[in-house]
């Protein structure tokens, strides 16, 4: 069982307020085993994903959307479309991993910085430990006992320091996994809205049948990415997807309405 899976139990159970099956999902067998098989693979990129999805088909339908409404034909909504599912992906993958890469940069010079003020200034330390405890409402006997476990290994020492002083916790992510898992992400579900209009260059399409098969399309995955991002929020799916269909059928209606106007004027 995986960690996730454990704490989701936990959140149904509270749900249903069933004291049964939240007593088992805290069972110290559920938790060490939930602990041991921590980390699936690819399971900390699941936020990438989801959120580079529902960006690239948004972005992607809100172009193809503006398009449509000025009634530029399919060939300027394949090059608009195209263009702006590849550029935005790769601005998108790119902000990823340099957002990733300077966080953990940032991090490690914090951990070096607490190391060595660790090493040279051990009473200091301390005593900023302890203020820290004492904050957080510890007896000041208590906060003691906290610092003394604490410091007994200057590791574990640091990694207090950085959670409790700091508040920072260390990304063990791939930065370059996680620029990769949102330009595809993004690539994959931007590439819905333009379906229709791909397929049309194999097969005869009515030009009037495009845009709506388009629009059922966007919206059946807005729908399924919404729910889906339950996988990273644990709300409501059925809420999630309505929410994400809501806004990005405001986003494309903005776009169409913007397109149709542009249209007017240049008529």
């Amino acid at each position: 069982m995986s960690l996730s899976k454990r704490l989701g139990e936990a959140r149904q159970a509270f749900a249903q307020h069933d004291a049964q099956a939240s007593a088992l999902a805290h069972s110290p067998e559920r938790i060490v085993q939930a602990n041991e098989e921590h980390g699936g693979a690819g399971s900390q990129y699941l936020g990438e994903l989801v959120y580079g999805g529902l960006d690239g088909i948004i972005t992607t339908f809100a172009v193809v959307s503006g398009v449509a409404g000025a009634q530029l034909g399919t060939p300027v909504i394949l090059i608009l479309g195209l263009a702006n599912l590849l550029a935005d992906g790769f601005s998108m993958a790119t902000g990823a991993y340099l957002s990733a890469k300077s966080e953990q940069e940032y991090y490690r010079r914090e951990w070096q910085r607490e190391a060595w003020e660790v090493e040279h200034f051990p009473d200091g330390e301390r005593a900023e430990l302890h203020e820290v405890y004492r904050q957080r409402g510890y007896a000041d006997d208590e906060a003691r006992q906290l610092v003394e476990i604490q410091s007994r290994e200057p590791r574990r020492w640091v990694k207090a320091m950085m959670l409790d002083e700091l508040g920072m916790l260390e990304d063990a992510r791939n930065p370059l996994l996680n620029g990769l898992a949102t330009f595809i992400s993004f690539v994959v579900a931007g590439t819905v809205p333009l379906l229709i209009y791909l397929l049309g260059l194999l097969v005869l399409i009515p030009s009037d049948a495009s845009f709506p098969i388009a629009l059922v399309l966007s919206g059946l995955a807005l729908f399924g990415l919404g729910a889906a991002k339950v996988l990273v929020t644990k709300l409501n799916p059925i809420r999630s997807g309505v929410e994400m269909l809501l806004v990005g059928g405001f986003a494309a209606g903005v776009a169409y309405a913007v397109g149709a106007l542009l249209k007017g004027i240049g008529s």
